[in-house]
């Protein structure tokens, strides 16, 4: 090339690349040409068409949360901490009035927050609560992924068939959806917008976990039903996740033929020898949600799984109810949460905390050829974290400040593909007062419309006691 060497140079103070010798790269460049990373280094960069030159910024691989819920975000605090009114409310709107502007809105809102937060790649659930899968027809899944390419980030949407018994009912009307038409809903989705490399949208399969005692009452059911997914999961290639296992639960899949290298499973919390077995056995990887209430409830052994050779990534939970999509806040919890459950600030060190949301989560989501790291030859998904403030101050130690001190909102810019999505915090792609008003609009006319409209206050023992009045989050087998 004679007039420039790359389209986009990137210039800041420090680099760390998650790449396979770990550099950090002190007054370092990342030079970008189309919608991947040509070369990094230090000194005379290449000429440019574009250059970002931030001497205070850290630049990190954009951020991976791979595991979190579409409709949380507009159903955010509702029924402030009484757990079953939370799941009802959470059931009434995703299978009920939940419109497609409704998870429009939402994934647009939750999509701003990533952007704002450096999260370039999510996997995100078609739903919550009790397994309410929103595939009695594509059109939701179809406003998901409109909103994902709005955006520029990536999100790969999980969708499949929600827990037995069968049918389920949605919409306004109550209409009855078989397992059958729910599979046929997600095979449609996936033919049409699983594609999270090129246009950003891919598309994943979730069945609900199974324990059992399930088999004592529904057996036959179930492994027909297991049969169905893997079946589907094999023809399409695609990511099979799931939701909320925990004691036995694992090995129980293997059993089921869930289980594979493409196969990433979260909570994964009171794990028995059988279930570590079985994910040593069959490659699938473990999904940590450390802000969730299911660990709150349980704990997921992080650092028993990465010493037995388990891939083990990180997940925010979805932005509700008590959550959001903060991943520096989860890499900093994930420490504290396992370093005091072994009373040894040695467990978990900060690397491998940033690991679990870069590299790792590449590697579960089957990415780590394109994503997860900053290398030559990979896709040109990169944030800049703002150094030069109070927090983050003096600057040393990098990999330190931005896994103990950071936060969301010290993300500069963010880049996807090689397309500056956001610079100086100012969002390009997106309009932040229109998304936020939207949002603000479609979540009224879900609680109107379902009836909870009530649920959306703070109730008074909030203050002066030392435990609540109000219900406690359910315990068994729940994950949000």
């Amino acid at each position: 090339m004679t007039l420039q060497d790359c389209d986009l140079l990137l210039r800041c103070a420090t680099i760390l690349t998650v790449d396979p010798e770990r550099r950090v790269i002190e007054d370092g460049w990342i030079a970008i040409v189309g919608d991947r990373i040509a070369d990094i280094g230090t000194g005379a960069p290449p000429r440019a068409g574009t250059i970002i030159d931030r001497p205070g910024m850290i630049a990190l691989p954009g951020l991976i949360d791979a595991h979190s819920h579409a409709g949380h975000g507009l159903v955010r605090a509702a029924g402030d901490a009484d757990g079953e009114l939370w799941f009802r409310i959470c059931e009434d709107i995703y299978a009920g009035v939940g419109t497609p502007d409704f998870w429009y809105a939402e994934q647009r809102l939750a999509q701003l927050e990533r952007l704002m937060g450096g999260v370039t790649t999510a996997v995100s659930l078609l739903g919550g609560g009790s397994d309410v899968m929103r595939t009695d027809a594509p059109d939701a899944g179809d406003a998901h992924c409109r909103a994902t390419r709005e955006s520029g980030l990536r999100t790969i949407m999980a969708v499949g068939p929600g827990r037995l018994p069968f049918p389920k009912v949605f919409g306004p009307d109550r209409t009855a959806v078989s397992f059958e038409r729910q599979m046929a809903v997600s095979a449609e989705l996936i033919a049409r917008h699983d594609d999270v490399l090129g246009r950003r949208t891919g598309v994943a399969l979730i069945l609900p976990v199974y324990t059992r005692a399930h088999l004592d009452t529904d057996g036959a059911e179930i492994r027909r039903m297991s049969s169905v997914v893997r079946q589907m999961q094999d023809t399409t290639g695609v990511l099979l996740t799931q939701d909320g296992h925990r004691s036995g639960s694992i090995a129980l899949a293997r059993d089921l033929g869930l289980l594979s290298p493409r196969a990433a499973l979260g909570h994964s919390v009171d794990l028995t020898e059988e279930d570590i077995a079985a994910l040593r056995e069959t490659g699938a990887s473990v999904i940590h949600n450390p802000s969730a209430i299911m660990s709150i409830i349980g704990r997921c052994p992080v650092p028993e799984l990465v010493e037995a050779g388990v891939t083990v990534c990180l997940g925010s939970d979805a932005g509700a109810p008590d959550r959001g999509f903060d991943m520096f806040r989860h890499m900093a919890q994930a420490m504290h949460y396992h370093r005091r459950h072994f009373r040894d600030p040695a467990v978990l060190p900060d690397g491998k905390a940033l690991e679990l949301c870069t590299i790792d989560a590449a590697s579960a989501l089957g990415l780590a050829d394109d994503i997860g790291s900053i290398e030559a030859g990979k896709k040109a998904d990169i944030i800049l974290v703002d150094g030069r403030k109070p927090h983050l101050w003096p600057p040393v130690m990098p990999l330190n400040r931005i896994t103990h001190f950071a936060s969301a909102a010290d993300v500069d810019t963010v880049v996807v593909d090689g397309e500056v999505l956001m610079e100086n915090r100012a969002p390009r792609r997106v309009d932040q007062a229109q998304i936020l008003d939207e949002a603000e609009h479609q979540a009224d006319i879900a609680f109107a419309a379902s009836g909870h409209a009530a649920s959306r206050w703070e109730a008074p023992d909030a203050w002066r006691h030392a435990r609540r009045s109000t219900s406690a989050y359910r315990p068994a087998g729940d994950d949000d």
